[in-house]
């Protein structure tokens, strides 16, 4: 199964990437369909609140033999990965790309692109 989606850099887009995995939600195990919920909600936030390039952001949802991958695509230049160190004195924002690196399978960014996988 493949789905894919153009949504507009706005805050409502987080709901409608949401509701694009309803279209594979049968499919799948209920704790990675909530961990899916989780991460693609926090990488389209990611866009919409980071990403300062106009355009729209891409959403691609693909399930084979139960492996689930995501992908996230924005107009942006990309942006450098860097793992918090613990949680003390942290704020409440920023987790979004922890909670990805620390629940996926597998992930990966390129300019204007994040992916993840995840596996029952």
């Amino acid at each position: 199964m493949f789905y894919s989606e153009t949504l507009p850099k706005s805050p409502g887009s987080a709901a409608l990437a949401r509701d694009l995995l309803s279209r594979v939600g049968d499919e799948l195990p209920t704790k990675l369909l909530d961990d899916a919920r989780l991460l693609i909600s926090e990488l389209v936030a990611n866009a919409v609140e980071h990403v300062a390039e106009e355009g729209e952001i891409g959403v691609s949802i693909a399930l084979d033999d139960g492996v689930l991958r995501v992908e996230v695509r924005d107009p942006g230049p990309g942006f450098e990965f860097v793992e918090r160190a613990g949680d003390a004195g942290a704020s409440d924002r920023g987790w979004g790309l922890v909670f990805v690196n620390r629940v996926a399978s597998r992930w990966a960014h390129e300019p204007g692109c994040v992916w993840f996988e995840l596996r029952p």
